[in-house]
Order: C-alpha cells, then sequence, then structure tokens
C-alpha cells in the first residue's frame, strides 16, 4: 500500500510538472553566450566531427521531454535538444543535431561521426572503459503498463515473473530485467519475457494492443507519457539511480570544455532555465562530473 501511495504521488507531481510546460514556448530556443573559460579548454588538436559545428546526436524517437517533434513536424525540441545547443554555444560552435537509434551512438561516437551523444545515456562502470562523461542530469528508470492494467506496482523481481516487458537493447534496464530473470530462475519461478523494440509508436502500440504487459524506461518520458493522455500509468520505479551525461570518446579532451560549461551554465542560472522549462527541476544536477562512479551490476 506505501508503494502504491508513494507512486500515485509521484505521478500527481508529474502532472502538475506536465501542465507547467508550454511546448508551444519552448520552441523558441534558448540562447547563451559563448564560454571564454570553455573554449580555452578545447583540445588544440581536436578533430571535429563537422568543421565549425559541434555534431550532437539525440534520441530520434518521439521522448518528451528529452526529444521531440515541434508543432512543425520536423523540428527537434526538447531539453536534451536545448543542452545541446547550450553547449555548442558556450563553445562558440554551430550546433548540427543528428537523430539516431540507440544501437547507432556507440559506434557513431566512437568512429568520430559525432563529437556528443545525447541519448539519455547513463554512466556505468563499463562504458567509462570507451567514452568519458560529463553530467547534467540525474534519471532513475520507470515501469509503465496501460492505464486499467492489474498490475498496481513493481518494486522487485518477483513483481515482473512471467510478465512480457518491453525493454531496449544493450540499455541499463535490459540489465536490470535480464538479472532479475537469473533471480526468478533461481526462485524456480517464471521469468519475464523481454520485449524488444526501438520507437515509441510500437512500444505505445504494444502496451495498448495488450501484445506487451509492461514497458521499461527512463522515468522522465514515462511521467510524461503518463501525465499527457492518462492511456499508461507508472506503477514502480528501478532499483538503481544513474547519473545521464555527455558522452565523448574516450581520451580526446573534449570532456573538460563540456564540463566547464555546463558548470558555468549551472552558475550563471541557464541550465536551470532549460531544466524549469520542461518540468525536470527534480532531475537537475548541482554540478557536473567528469566520469563520476558508475551503476554496476552483479
Amino acid at each position: 500500500m506505501r508503494i502504491i501511495r508513494l507512486t500515485s504521488l509521484l505521478l500527481l507531481c508529474a502532472i502538475q510538472a506536465q501542465a507547467a510546460v508550454d511546448l508551444k514556448a519552448n520552441e523558441e530556443p534558448l540562447t547563451v553566450p559563448a564560454d571564454p573559460k570553455a573554449i580555452a579548454l578545447l583540445p588544440t588538436d581536436y578533430r571535429w566531427a563537422h568543421a565549425g559545428q559541434l555534431t550532437v546526436a539525440v534520441s530520434a524517437q518521439n521522448s518528451p521531454p528529452l526529444s521531440l517533434l515541434a508543432s512543425d513536424n520536423r523540428t527537434r525540441i526538447g531539453s536534451d535538444i536545448d543542452i545541446a545547443r547550450l553547449l555548442a554555444q558556450s563553445l562558440g560552435s554551430k550546433l548540427n543535431i543528428v537523430p539516431v537509434s540507440w544501437e547507432d551512438w556507440p559506434l557513431g561516437i566512437s568512429s568520430g561521426r559525432y563529437d556528443v551523444a545525447l541519448v539519455n545515456i547513463a554512466v556505468t562502470e563499463q562504458r567509462k572503459q570507451k567514452y568519458d562523461f560529463a553530467t547534467y542530469r540525474t534519471d532513475s528508470l520507470a515501469f509503465s503498463v496501460k492505464h486499467d492494467s492489474p498490475i498496481t506496482h513493481i518494486a522487485s523481481a518477483k513483481d515482473v515473473a512471467g510478465q512480457r516487458v518491453i525493454v531496449g537493447s544493450g540499455t541499463n534496464q535490459e540489465r536490470i530485467l535480464l538479472g532479475w530473470n537469473t533471480q526468478l530462475r533461481q526462485q524456480q519461478l517464471t521469468p519475464a519475457t523481454p520485449i524488444y523494440l526501438t520507437d515509441d509508436a510500437t512500444t505505445t502500440l504494444f502496451l495498448q494492443s495488450g501484445r506487451a504487459d509492461i514497458n521499461f524506461g527512463p522515468q522522465a518520458a514515462a511521467a510524461w507519457k503518463a501525465a499527457l493522455n492518462g492511456r499508461t500509468k507508472v506503477v514502480g520505479y528501478g532499483p538503481k539511480k544513474a547519473w545521464v551525461a555527455t558522452t565523448t570518446r574516450k581520451g580526446n579532451g573534449l570532456v573538460n570544455a563540456l564540463n566547464q560549461a555546463l558548470n558555468d551554465a549551472i552558475d550563471n542560472g541557464n541550465y536551470q532555465k532549460i531544466m524549469a522549462r520542461w518540468g525536470e527541476e527534480k532531475e537537475g544536477i548541482t554540478q557536473s562530473q567528469i566520469n563520476p562512479a558508475g551503476i554496476t551490476y552483479p
């Protein structure tokens, strides 16, 4: 009962945040001046993906409030796009936004096709071996179900036993679900069936048509969707909280300039403006960290 009350309270907060978000107003880009301290930290030998531009990979999925299409059904807006613009302007560069699938960003960063990835990427110890991170948000994962689902709360492995759970391939939520499945098998319970989907429209179709029971994904997107149309509800949260970070190729030095730009934006209030206009104040940070301790798995 306590978990249900907590879920209801968090959902109410999400609804209030959604009501305060003006999507039409948020189509107007926020601008910031160049940041000399951040520019001074740019590596002199850094090779840009495109000269004179900061090329940033963002989610191609419609995943508000992080990334979504504006009213022209073409322009990308969202908190991740605002952060990308803040970084580009701070570094005195033009912004080149590239929508990508989740599966595409690792190779794109490693090969130099993108300078930065902002795809709701959480810091993990495994990822730190290949990439550098500068944190810009906190995030937890959420379990969503159809609004009339008999599932009322999810807090542990036994709550997903025998259920069909939508996850993204290669994500933290997949790792958590597979770990829970190991626990279920040890307890001689039926494991959950992972359903791997890559786009929001198909995820919605699977939930609403009964082809899946649960969606396990970023809390910010789950809360937004539940508050927006009431066709889904958040019934639980993942066991781990994450640092979400700008992601760059390991050792190329760009992370230092990004970290400085973020911390200066926090100091002058421009960062807080972004979080506020997307209803993400509670996920905001007070200091950007480079390569903090990441999520680990047993």
